[in-house]
């Protein structure tokens, strides 16, 4: 079918039948096995690992890796799917449970086929695997690591630290990003698999947070850590360029994120509204509540809608920096707003820990942070449109 132009009309919103039925179960599982345990593991700071060998038996981790190495083999747009749903049920349980791909991704990106034979399958057996780039100096600045990595022989030897590590309690290995020639900046980055047991690797305990509880993470330091020459991805100096390549394939998981956090907003305040009365009325029937209720939905679904979007151009191979950086500011920003107003929406109950948007309101904020801070995001949105100004697209 073409329009009135004569130009092809390809687009499409609907999900395939496949993809609702992952959807689905993603759904259902998130609902009888992460939500009654989310309160309990925020409280105790604990990943519940029963629920990561659950989800790996039902097929929904691993989602984008090949078949060959035993992942499903499906793409981003299943991904940004199953993680709203995990999402929906705890954002700290889901993220646990997501960020695997986040270790995987430039192993998949960069690595050869011995080095993808390597690590992957390990994953898909249920192994954890760790992105170890943030440094305590180095957070936005990615270019401004400091640790190095020297080669010596047919091994380099690493030395510095990493922080904010994801799931570094639990990994057994970890992509590592260090300077293999400090004075080239972002160019002198490259990118190494370690082993958790390698001579010299230490993490250490899981760090207090103010939300996300349930998701460890924790500092890793690396004292003379002697790792293969063969363990390094991509060439020297790639590093840094496999990192940001590795975002753009990754940001629509995370703005998956919030998009999970938002709707459980409105799962918690939109029951609450209708049944919690005010001044003879429902609170809904308030103007002010109400409108408050449709911008979160409104929120929703503009935050669906670009994360499937970044999601499905990463799947066509096509570039998608622009979309996935606009997909996870925006659906960051969103989340935050719905957790604030949806505290806001159940009064003092919602500040109450009886009820459970106080934890919404913790959990939300750091998906403005990581993964690249919303200022980060935006000042990548304004290069990419320079960009696209030049080029004259």
């Amino acid at each position: 079918m073409r329009s009135s132009l004569g130009c092809p009309r390809p687009m499409h919103f609907a999900l395939t039948e496949e993809q609702r039925m992952i959807q689905q179960l993603a759904r259902e599982f998130a609902q009888q096995e992460i939500a009654p345990l989310s309160a309990q593991h925020d409280r105790e700071q604990s990943f519940p690992l029963p629920v990561h060998a659950k989800a790996l038996e039902l097929g929904l981790l691993n989602i984008a890796m090949p078949a060959e190495f035993g992942g499903a083999g499906l793409g981003a747009l299943e991904v940004a799917l199953v993680t709203e749903q995990l999402c929906r049920a705890c954002l700290g349980i889901g993220t646990a449970l997501c960020v695997n791909a986040l270790a995987a991704e430039p192993i998949l990106l960069a690595g050869t086929s011995e080095q993808k034979q390597a690590w992957l399958p390990r994953l898909a057996a249920g192994e954890f695997a760790s992105f170890a780039l943030t440094e305590p100096g180095a957070g936005s600045d990615a270019a401004g690591i400091r640790s190095t990595a020297v080669r010596e022989g047919d091994d380099y030897v690493l030395n510095g630290s990493k922080m904010w590590i994801s799931n570094a309690s639990l990994a057994s290995f970890f992509v590592v990003f260090a300077k293999t020639d400090p004075a080239a900046g972002h160019k002198g980055i490259s990118a190494f698999v370690v082993e958790r047991n390698s001579p010299g690797l230490t993490v250490g305990e899981p760090l207090g947070k103010l939300g996300q509880r349930a998701a460890p993470t924790c500092e890793v330091f690396f004292d003379g850590v002697r790792v293969p020459a063969q363990q390094r991805l991509g060439a020297e100096g790639e590093g840094f360029a496999i990192a940001m390549r590795t975002f753009d394939q990754s940001r629509p998981m995370v703005a998956a994120f919030g998009l999970g956090l938002v709707q459980c907003c409105i799962d918690e305040a939109l029951p609450y509204a209708t049944e919690r009365k005010s001044m003879g009325q429902r609170l809904i029937d308030h103007q002010a509540v109400a409108h408050h209720l449709a911008e979160m939905q409104i929120r929703l679904e503009a935050s669906r809608l670009l994360t499937y979007q970044s999601a499905w151009l990463a799947d066509q191979g096509q570039r998608n920096t622009l979309q996935a950086s606009v997909a996870k500011a925006y659906s960051s920003d969103a989340a935050m707003w719905a957790a604030t107003q949806a505290i806001q929406v159940l009064g003092g109950m919602g500040y109450s820990t009886e009820y459970p948007v106080e934890k919404l309101f913790r959990d939300a904020k750091v998906l403005q942070i990581y993964e690249g801070t919303s200022e980060i995001q935006r000042s990548i949105i304004a290069r990419e449109m320079e960009r696209g100004m030049a080029s004259g697209a």
